[in-house]
């Protein structure tokens, strides 16, 4: 990674139409560029509201190839503003085979690789499994002019092997677009403890492999189709260094443009006094490629 890098993550809420959401993304894109942003980070599927919340087959008419309409847009964003872009969309990929992607554009406008969410959720309200084959491309990092970027989705972010095998692969830097919120009905005691373990789990992962983690909500309530439910996306985007110290965050409301700094040295230097990746005994984790140890 460059030795200092300048980050930005972009909350906002994803619930208008497309034109309108990725006109507003770009328009971030452009004022984090002013700022000299070296990377910004957009929340998961931030081309529209979030469809999940029903089974619709007529959702996959939202789907679009990679390369396509909206990465030709952001490749040449990327080039224009000289930063890099993570963006999520909902690939398909053919026929009845549809992915959630993240695609990473590196500041001359190439694509410079993506990433297919590889766990799949599937509860009340977040019905992915019906729109989503699991990612078939591994943890792997993804090479950019600014370093090796380790790229998950949402729902990755609550398990520690993909984090763990990133970095093992050499990430640099953990990055995770996401989609997440409240249900209404929830109790406000439960939806802070939601709202903990989310921040929690992801400064976590900074620790445990010594990097540091952009977390990228949206924020704002979406209406579920048909219904008076919906989710209120909770936002408290942020930055984590890695030890998971919080350089960054937003609130639960506010759209904000989120920039700061990230020095490699200092990773190399936790990394040296915490040796996490020295001292750990792969020749007794045999047990974690099973489902279960009776």
């Amino acid at each position: 990674m460059k030795s200092t890098i300048i980050v930005s993550a972009v909350q906002q809420p994803c619930d208008k139409d497309r034109q309108s959401n990725l006109d507003f993304s770009i328009a971030q894109i452009y004022e984090a560029a002013a700022n000299k942003a070296d990377l910004v980070v957009l929340p998961e599927l931030h081309l529209g509201p979030y469809f999940c919340q029903n089974e619709d087959y007529q959702h996959y008419q939202l789907a679009q190839p990679i390369p396509g309409p909206t990465t030709e847009i952001l490749a040449k964003v990327a080039k224009h503003a000289g930063v890099v872009i993570v963006s999520t969309i909902f690939e398909k990929r053919a026929p009845g085979l549809y992915h959630n992607t993240a695609v990473v554009f590196d500041k001359d406008g190439s694509i410079a690789g993506k990433y297919r969410k590889m766990h799949i959720p599937d509860d009340p309200g977040f019905y992915e499994k019906y729109y989503f084959t699991p990612g078939d491309i591994g943890f792997k990092p993804i090479q950019t002019s600014i370093g090796k970027l380790g790229v998950l989705i949402c729902w990755d972010q609550w398990f520690p092997e993909g984090a763990r095998l990133m970095a093992l692969a050499g990430a640099e830097l953990l990055i995770y677009p996401t989609a997440i919120g409240w249900d209404r009905n929830d109790s406000k005691e439960e939806q802070q403890r939601q709202l903990d373990a989310w921040v929690t789990i992801q400064r976590s992962h900074a620790v445990a492999n010594g990097i540091p983690v952009i977390a990228c909500n949206r924020v704002g309530f979406e209406q579920a189709p048909d219904s008076d439910s919906g989710i209120e996306f909770w936002g408290n985007s942020f930055m984590a260094g890695p030890q998971g110290e919080i350089i960054m965050q937003a609130n639960a409301a506010e759209t904000k443009l989120l920039t700061c700094t990230l020095d490699s040295a200092r990773s190399e230097h936790v990394r040296q006094i915490w040796p996490y990746l020295r001292d750990r005994r792969i020749d007794e984790y045999a047990g974690l490629t099973q489902r279960f140890i009776d």
